[in-house]
C-alpha cells in the first residue's frame, strides 16, 4: 500500500480525510499533529485517540511551538509586523511552520503522497502545497475536501456510512488557537459590517481593574516579564497571554487581502503579541537611529507579506531575517505598560542604549551638544540645494 501523510487536526474535514483516503482509495494513512502552541496536553491525547479510533496506521504529534518562535515568531518581532497595521499574522506564520514539520515528516517516513485537509476558498491550501511541491517535489498532493467539494453535511452522513459517530456539531465560531494568537471566524466575519459578539470570544473579560507590568527585552527578544525570567521566549508570550487577555486586549478583526485574489475579514485575540509588538517597538524608536527604523519598517513589511502568502522559503526571507537580526544589538531594556480593560499604555522605556540621553540636550528646552551658530551653518547648508532649486525657477520666470 501506498504511504500518505495526512496533516491531522482531528476535526470534521481531516476526520473525513482518514477514513477516504484509507477505505475508498487504499493509501496507508500516517497522521500527524503539529503543535504550534495551540493544544494542550488534555487535547493533544484526544486528537490522538480520534486518529487511533479512525483506523489510521501510525499517529504522530511533534511539538514546534519552540521551533516556531525560533524560526519566524522573533523576526515578526523584530520586524514589528502587523499586516495591514492590524494583525499579527496569527495563522499565516503558524500555517507556515505546520506545512513544514509536514513536510518534513513525509521524508522521514519516505511517503509516497501527503494531504491536507483544506478547502479551496481561502489561503491555507496555497500556503500548504507550496511549501509541499518545493520541499518534496515529486510526491503527490492529495486534498480531498479541494477536490471533492464536499457540503460538511455531506462529510458527516459519508462519516456515518463507515460507522464514525464522532460528534461533529458545527460550532457558531471556529476558532484556531496558536502560539501567536487566536483567530476567530463567524457570520460577523463574512460581511463587511459587524464585530464579533462577547460570546465569540475565547477569553472572557474578568480583569477590569488597572495593573501595570514591565517586559524586558535583550537583544529583541522577551526573556521576562514583571521581572520573571523564562528558559524559552516561546514561555514568556504564553505566560503574557495569560496575564493580559482577561482585559479583553487584543481582540480586532483583520481585514486583508487573500493570496487567492478575494477580500477578506476574520476575527483575532492576540494580547500578548500586541503587546510585545507595540513594547518592543516603544524600545527600539528610543534605542535605534532614524535610517535603521526606516529601513526596518519598509523590510518588515514585505516579509510580512511574503510570510502571510507562502513564501517562506524564498531565499530572500533569510537575506531580511539577517537584517533584522543585525538591528537588534542594543535592543535591550525594560518596557512599562499599563493593562486596562480594552485597551494598554505604554508607560515608558529603560536602557542602557537610549538615544534620548539628557546629556545630548532636551528636546524644546536646551541645547547642550551644539551652539545655535551650528544649527544656523547646518540649516544654510542642509537646505542648500533646495533654495537653489527656487532661486533658478524664479530667475527663469522673470
Amino acid at each position: 500500500m501506498k504511504k500518505v501523510v495526512l496533516a491531522f487536526s482531528g476535526g470534521l474535514d481531516t476526520s473525513f480525510c482518514v477514513k477516504y483516503l484509507s477505505e475508498d482509495k487504499g493509501y496507508e494513512v500516517h497522521t500527524l499533529t503539529v503543535n504550534t502552541g495551540g493544544f494542550d496536553a488534555k487535547e493533544i491525547g484526544e486528537i490522538e485517540a480520534r486518529a487511533k479510533a479512525l483506523g489510521v496506521a501510525s499517529h504522530q504529534t511533534v511539538d514546534e511551538t519552540k521551533n516556531y518562535y525560533d524560526t519566524v515568531i522573533r523576526f515578526l518581532i523584530y520586524g514589528n509586523v502587523l499586516k495591514n497595521n492590524t494583525y499579527p499574522l496569527s495563522v499565516s506564520a503558524e500555517r507556515m511552520s505546520q506545512a513544514l514539520a509536514v513536510a518534513n515528516y513525509a521524508k522521514k517516513i519516505k511517503a509516497d503522497a501527503v494531504a491536507h485537509g483544506s478547502t479551496g476558498a481561502g489561503n491555507d491550501q496555497v500556503r500548504f502545497d507550496m511549501v509541499l511541491n518545493i520541499l518534496v517535489p515529486g510526491v503527490e498532493i492529495i486534498t480531498p475536501i479541494r477536490e471533492l467539494k464536499l457540503s460538511r453535511e455531506a462529510e458527516i452522513d459519508y462519516l456515518k456510512s463507515k460507522g464514525v459517530q464522532f460528534n461533529f456539531e458545527k460550532a457558531l465560531y471556529s476558532i484556531n488557537k496558536g502560539l501567536w494568537g487566536t483567530s476567530v471566524g463567524g457570520k460577523e466575519t463574512l460581511k463587511s459590517l459587524g464585530m464579533l459578539p462577547e460570546e465569540a470570544w475565547p477569553t472572557p473579560i474578568s480583569k477590569t481593574e488597572s495593573e501595570q507590568i514591565s517586559l524586558t527585552f535583550k537583544q529583541g527578544e522577551l526573556i521576562k516579564v514583571n521581572g520573571q525570567p523564562f528558559a524559552h521566549p516561546s514561555e514568556a508570550i504564553q505566560h503574557l497571554q495569560n496575564i493580559a487577555a482577561p482585559f479583553g486586549i487584543g481582540r480586532d478583526i483583520h481585514v486583508g487581502d487573500t493570496i487567492i485574489g478575494i477580500k477578506g475579514r476574520v476575527g483575532f485575540e492576540a494580547a500578548a503579541p500586541m503587546l510585545i509588538i507595540k513594547a518592543h517597538h516603544a524600545l527600539e524608536k528610543h534605542v535605534l537611529t532614524k535610517w535603521q527604523l526606516n529601513w526596518k519598517e519598509q523590510l518588515a513589511q514585505f516579509y510580512g507579506t511574503w510570510l502571510h502568502e507562502g513564501q517562506y522559503l524564498d531565499p530572500v526571507m533569510r537575506d531580511i531575517e539577517a537584517y533584522l537580526q543585525s538591528t537588534q544589538q542594543q535592543v535591550t531594556g525594560d518596557v512599562h505598560i499599563q493593562l486596562l480593560p480594552y485597551r494598554f499604555v505604554i508607560l515608558g522605556i529603560e536602557s542602557p542604549f537610549d538615544l534620548m540621553s539628557s546629556k545630548f540636550g532636551k528636546y524644546g528646552e536646551m541645547n547642550l551638544g551644539w551652539t545655535g551658530d551650528d544649527v544656523k551653518g547646518f540649516t544654510k547648508i542642509f537646505g542648500n540645494q533646495t533654495a537653489i532649486y527656487h532661486q533658478v525657477k524664479e530667475a527663469v520666470k522673470d
